[in-house]
């Protein structure tokens, strides 16, 4: 008898909440497989010194304006994604425990509480893990993430800031999605 698969990664986080979201949303993270979107993305980096080594080693995109790809490979319980932007690949893994969204990208590992709120997914940052040494989650309370649909389109605002290293990243933007 073959075990039940596990469910895709965000309907199983956000359960009932799932249904409220906007359609492109939904849309988003109801495809199970292979998918390439393309969008268009605004990059914003901090320059001190410490903002500039956490974006390298997280593999942040570089600040401008540019034409975005995401590639993403959703199988039940887990997903690959890989963002293209003006040259650089910046590749992360989701999955999920105890409640969480937990995604990697580069030493860190995230843990990310999600919230439908308003047909939107809100992001919220619990629990982070560098190098395996685990962090106050206190530090990252200027870390967020925001899906949304407006005028049709998918919409997506991503922030990272840190005390002492200041503002990382802040990229925003939209991908096609049907």
């Amino acid at each position: 008898m073959k075990a039940p698969s596990a469910p895709l990664l965000f309907p199983g986080l956000l359960g009932a909440g799932f249904a409220t979201l906007q359609p492109r949303v939904r849309a988003l993270h109801l495809r199970e497989g292979v998918q390439h979107l393309s969008g268009e993305v605004e990059v914003a980096r901090g320059t001190r010194w410490l903002s500039r080594l956490c974006a390298w080693a997280t593999r942040l995109p570089p600040a401008g304006n540019a034409p975005i790809t995401v590639e993403i490979v959703a199988l039940p319980g887990h997903e690959r994604w890989t963002r293209h932007i003006a040259g650089h690949a910046m590749p992360s893994r989701l999955w999920s425990r105890d409640g969480l969204l937990l995604e990697k990208l580069g030493p860190a590992t995230f843990g990310f509480r999600l919230r439908a709120e308003d047909g939107a997914i809100a992001w919220r940052v619990e629990r982070v893990q560098v190098f395996g040494l685990r962090l106050p989650a206190k530090w990252f309370e200027d870390v967020s993430a925001r899906e949304s649909e407006c005028n049709g389109r998918y919409r997506f605002d991503v922030t990272a800031a840190l005390p002492l290293a200041g503002l990382l990243v802040r990229y925003r933007g939209w991908l096609h999605v049907d």
